[in-house]
């Protein structure tokens, strides 16, 4: 027999507790699962890009020459001893056409394109026409240049020692080997960028200084 009261019988049975649920994460639109993806790659090609043109814009060969069509910066450069003269201002404006090679004997550019700078100074054509080249050791020592020309042989008629550089940003050089084609009234004619190479001599050397010579 029930213990229950008539009216506890009758009263309906306690509801049991909901539990509340967090709602549902919204799902992800395709396109935003799209954007999510394809994000890394957006930032690495945007970064590649600027370190592309960063390097490009520091590249010498990518630089526009300075000074073309103006007078030769003033030079006035010790020489290595008494038998190799310096470079001085009036050595430009003799009325022929000079040559003028930034190079040092730490330039391993400069070693590479010493051949061709003694095959142009050795040119029967252009010793006819008074064409002299003369160099310009930056940042290197009497000894060093010494050393390294009598090893390799010396094309340079004249060899101006710009022992802290000064020349060189006279003259807007950017790194070594340079080479800077004057005419005969010391008005810089032409400029190469980078070592020399067959091709250039022929191409580009050659015609430059035929056309400096008019």
């Amino acid at each position: 027999m029930s213990d229950r009261s008539p009216a506890a019988a009758d009263r309906p049975p306690p509801a049991e507790p909901v539990l509340a649920l967090a709602p549902a994460p919204r799902p992800i639109s395709y396109l935003r699962r799209l954007a999510l993806a394809i994000l890394p790659l957006i930032v690495f090609l945007g970064l590649a890009t600027l370190l592309y043109f960063r390097l490009d814009a520091g590249d010498p060969a990518h630089l526009p020459p300075t000074l073309i069509g103006q007078a030769a910066p003033s030079l006035d450069l010790p020489g290595l001893d008494d038998k190799k003269p310096g470079l001085a201002d009036s050595d430009l404006r003799q009325g022929h056409v000079t040559v003028v090679n930034v190079f040092a004997s730490w330039c391993q550019p400069c070693h590479i394109e010493h051949e061709f700078l003694l095959s142009l100074a050795n040119d029967p054509a252009l010793k006819a026409q008074g064409v002299e080249l003369v160099g310009v050791a930056q940042k290197d020592s009497p000894e060093n240049i010494r050393r390294f020309l009598g090893a390799a042989g010396d094309p340079y008629a004249k060899v101006g020692l710009d022992s802290d550089g000064r020349a060189g940003i006279d003259w807007g050089v950017y790194g070594v080997p340079e080479t800077f084609i004057v005419k005969g009234d010391g008005v810089i004619a032409y400029k190469v960028i980078g070592p020399m190479s067959a091709e250039t001599l022929a191409t580009v050397v050659k015609p430059e200084i035929a056309k400096a010579m008019k």
